[in-house]
């Protein structure tokens, strides 16, 4: 029997969709932790925005091994993309560092505006069915925030064809975030 039929599931359970929420967060924290990865090995370890890029990534890390603690805890499937994520990560935060410093952050600004709206929209959902994920989730929307207000700071309005550079970023975190919530 499926783990469905045995736990007494029923259509909109809550359990799947908090299940759900915690296998893309695990995923987009993951990506997160490659794009930063990238970045720094186009950028190197000498660049005045490496210190910055250092810091976040540290904090991306710290939140990924809180989902890979619910994971393990609450059982929850990771997504099957996460060979994917490993290299799209990577390959995005090289190629728009090797643009150069603007589009790295214009790269952390787009991917944290689309993660901000992803992070409320799950605080909406979970209300108070599930206070350990939502205290997390706020904790990591305030400093997902502080990373998009750095880059936005620091230049990412800057960089060529920003507006562009930043719609297919977001689209993709757009698109990343409905394959992980299944795939």
């Amino acid at each position: 029997m499926s783990e469905r039929a045995t736990s007494g599931w029923k259509p909109g359970d809550r359990r799947e969709a908090t299940k759900a929420m915690i296998r893309v967060d695990q995923a987009g924290e993951y990506g997160a932790t490659r794009i930063y990865a990238g970045q720094l090995a186009v950028l190197g370890d000498r660049h005045p925005a490496a210190r910055a890029i250092h810091h976040m990534a540290a904090q991306e890390e710290r939140h990924r091994a809180f989902f890979d603690r619910l994971i393990a805890e609450r059982g929850v499937r990771p997504t099957l993309l996460q060979p994917f994520w490993n290299v799209a990560g990577f390959a995005l935060g090289a190629v728009t560092a090797a643009i150069g410093p603007d589009a790295a952050m214009a790269c952390t600004a787009a991917v944290e505006t689309e993660i901000d709206k992803h992070y409320a929209d799950q605080l909406a959902d979970l209300g108070d069915s599930d206070p350990e994920l939502s205290e997390a989730i706020a904790d990591f929307q305030a400093e997902e925030l502080e990373h998009r207000d750095h880059a936005l700071a620091n230049g990412a309005e800057n960089a060529f064809a920003y507006p562009v550079l930043s719609g297919m970023i977001r689209l993709g975190c757009k698109v990343a975030i409905a394959a992980a919530k299944r795939i």
